[in-house]
């Protein structure tokens, strides 16, 4: 679709907003985004702190850098999360055997605790925006926006 064409009088006609796939996209993803913040700040937690928590949990006890490299984020970003979640005593710091300087990462009781919740919130948060999709519906959606994601070369993980 073109965004402006000009018609005889010399006039620029400009597409409407509706007829952008990106306002659709934007507007579905804020208000998906916002009420998943929202519902999270409740529980004291930021996306960050969850998509940390969830990324750590998959991979089991890990270095702060391998986690800035999965998620796309700078290692002072995760610095400032890791710290957030240790002081809630989610995770918790162990110095390498042999380089004191090298830590890992590892999810503590409380923070295992913590998942189920968490992940509670997330799912409530989709099946409230997309329980009004069918599975296939839902299947197509996840499997287009993957190819935009591919095509477009968007690899870091949201989290914010």
């Amino acid at each position: 679709m073109v965004s402006m064409e000009t018609n005889k009088a010399g006039v620029h006609r400009l597409t409407p907003l509706e007829g952008h796939l990106g306002y659709w996209l934007r507007r579905v993803s804020n208000a998906v985004s916002g009420a998943f913040a929202r519902a999270l700040q409740e529980k004291q937690t930021s996306v960050a702190e969850w998509v940390l928590l969830r990324e750590l949990h998959e991979r089991g006890q890990t270095a702060p850098g391998e986690l800035a490299d999965s998620l796309g984020l700078t290692r002072g970003a995760v610095s400032k999360i890791v710290d957030k979640l240790d002081t809630k005593g989610w995770i918790q710091t162990e110095a390498k055997e042999g380089d004191s300087r090298f830590r890992l990462l590892s999810i503590t009781r409380a923070g295992r605790r913590s998942l189920p919740v968490l992940a509670e919130i997330a799912d409530q948060n989709d099946a409230r925006y997309f329980d009004c999709l069918s599975a296939r519906e839902k299947s197509v959606l996840r499997e287009l926006l993957i190819k935009l994601a591919d095509h477009n070369y968007i690899h870091d993980v949201p989290t914010e």
